[in-house]
Parts: structure tokens; C-alpha cells; sequence
């Protein structure tokens, strides 16, 4: 079977967010590249919009810039280099716009299509989502969720969203290129009005926007033992722990990640920890 796009939607990837909770991870590199399984949170989620069918898995750059779009804020020339050619480049330069004023300012990219919002620090696993686009009208809000408490505040029925939307045009076309949330501009009006339906998500959701959640998606990525990448140097020993490209560990990790090029000198022993360079750790018993 041949590949066939989804007719009249395009997908925004967010991921101009400030990342304040994950520092000072983000003070290096923007939320969106940090790497969850030795991959870019950017690209899991570029590769989650290619599963669905909005851009070729092949990988046709010209294809994917008329309907795959990123946005970047902060550290956005990072985003921007990361990013390249794969999908069409939406810079705030001010300040961020949030989740719907970002589609405000691609509102003549958007053109008249539905939107697939998908947020960078979303973590799916399984990340297997390729029914949420399936029978979709083009009218409602759709959001992924998954089951939550009855006294949570941001609950849309049982469910708490799970990092995607999918948008009609009617409700981005007057969005203002001015920070807002989808949230407040998008979902609770179409709630309100009956428009809005949630699609539930099987597998275990996280934003990896915290420390201890950004932590637990790399522990899952690593499927209870250790992952380690091609080019990682590790002479120490290492329990369900993740070790990045041209990592030198000589020391010993349990539960934790070194970035790419992270260093863990001998003697040393991270515990819950997330490492970057040699000098800065994050451990969740500083959170």
C-alpha cells in the first residue's frame, strides 16, 4: 500500500516553551532538544506526525515545509539549526506566543486546514498513536488524554490531556499572534459548546518538562536495563541508567542519564540523577 497524506490537516510541533522547570538543564540547550532515550525530544515528536501520515516517512523535505511546522522562541537558533530543512520554521523573537498564539502567527501557513498540535515535551509509551487522526470531521476539538482523578483541575471529563490536539480551522482562524493557551482560547470554548471529544491514550503518558518526569521518560525509553549509544565510553557500572553519544562514564550510575559528551569521572556515583557536561547534575532529591 502506497502512502497517502491525511487530506486538509497540517501538524504544529510547540516547542518555543521557556522550559523554567527543567533548569538548569535548559539553560544549555531548549526544552525541546533535550534527549529522552539518546534522542531529541523535537525529533520523537517529529517522528509521532510522520506515523500519522502528515508528512511522508520518506522524509521529502520540500513536502514536509508545506505541512509540518515548528516554532521556537527561546534558544530558537538552536531549534532553528536542529530543525533545518524538515519542516517549516516559525520564530517568536520576542517572546514566546504560547500554545495558540503560536498558531496565530502560522495562521497563513495553517490556510484553511485542521492542525495537529503536538507538544515537544510530550512523552508517549508506546509512542503509537496512529488512530487519533481516524474519523475525525474536521469540526470538533480533539484532545489525547489520559484518565485522571475527579478533583483535578484540569481534567477535560475523566481525562487529562496527553500532549496532542487536533484543531478545526474554524476555531485558529482568529487566534491573535499574541501569548495565549489553547486552553483558555481553544479547548474549554469547545467544550463548552459540546465541540469537544477526547480520545484515550492506552500507554503511559509524561511531560518530560520536569526534572523527576524528564528523568522517568528516559528510564522508560531504556526499558528497565540500560541504553547505551554508539560512541559512549563506559567502563563504570551502570544500573537501568542512559548514556548519550561520546559519554565518558568511568564512574557508576544507577537510575540516572549523561547527556551526549557527558562526563562521570571515577569515583563518582549519580544516583537519580541527570548529568550534562562534566560539571552540571540534576538529582530529584534536589527537586
Amino acid at each position: 500500500m502506497g502512502w497517502a497524506p491525511v487530506p486538509d490537516v497540517c501538524a504544529v510541533v510547540l516547542a518555543a516553551g521557556l522550559g523554567l522547570r527543567l533548569r538548569p538543564l535548559t539553560e544549555r540547550v531548549p526544552k525541546a532538544l533535550c534527549p529522552v532515550g539518546n534522542v531529541p525530544l523535537l525529533d520523537l515528536a517529529l517522528a509521532r506526525v510522520r506515523s500519522l501520515g502528515i508528512a511522508e516517512a520518506s522524509g521529502d523535505d520540500a513536502q514536509a515545509v508545506e505541512r509540518v511546522a515548528v516554532n521556537a522562541s527561546y534558544l530558537a537558533d538552536q531549534v532553528v539549526a536542529h530543525v533545518g530543512t524538515r519542516a517549516h520554521l516559525s520564530v517568536e523573537r520576542d517572546r514566546p506566543l504560547g500554545t495558540a498564539g503560536a498558531l496565530g502567527q502560522l495562521r497563513d501557513w495553517i490556510d484553511g486546514r485542521g492542525v495537529l498540535a503536538v507538544n515537544a515535551d510530550a512523552y508517549l509509551s508506546p509512542d503509537d498513536v496512529t488512530g487519533f487522526l481516524d474519523g475525525w470531521d474536521g469540526t470538533t476539538v480533539r484532545l489525547l488524554g489520559v484518565p485522571t482523578t475527579p478533583d483535578d483541575v484540569n481534567r477535560f471529563g475523566a481525562y487529562r490531556f496527553a500532549g496532542m490536539s487536533l484543531l478545526p480551522w474554524h476555531r485558529v482562524k482568529d487566534l491573535p499572534a499574541e501569548p495565549s493557551t489553547l486552553v483558555a482560547a481553544v479547548w474549554r470554548p469547545a467544550e463548552a459548546a459540546g465541540e469537544l471529544e477526547v480520545v484515550r491514550y492506552a500507554g503511559r503518558y509524561l511531560d518530560a518538562g520536569t526534572p523527576a518526569d524528564y528523568l522517568a521518560a528516559n528510564l522508560d525509553a531504556a526499558g528497565g536495563g540500560n541504553l547505551v549509544a554508539a560512541g559512549a565510553v563506559v567502563t563504570g557500572r551502570c544500573e537501568r541508567s542512559v548514556g548519550g553519544a561520546g559519554a565518558v562514564v568511568a564512574g557508576d550510575l544507577t537510575r540516572s542519564v549523561v547527556w551526549p559528551g557527558g562526563r562521570v569521572a571515577a569515583g563518582e556515583h549519580l544516583v537519580d540523577a541527570v548529568r550534562a557536561g562534566a560539571d552540571l547534575t540534576v538529582t530529584m532529591s534536589g527537586c
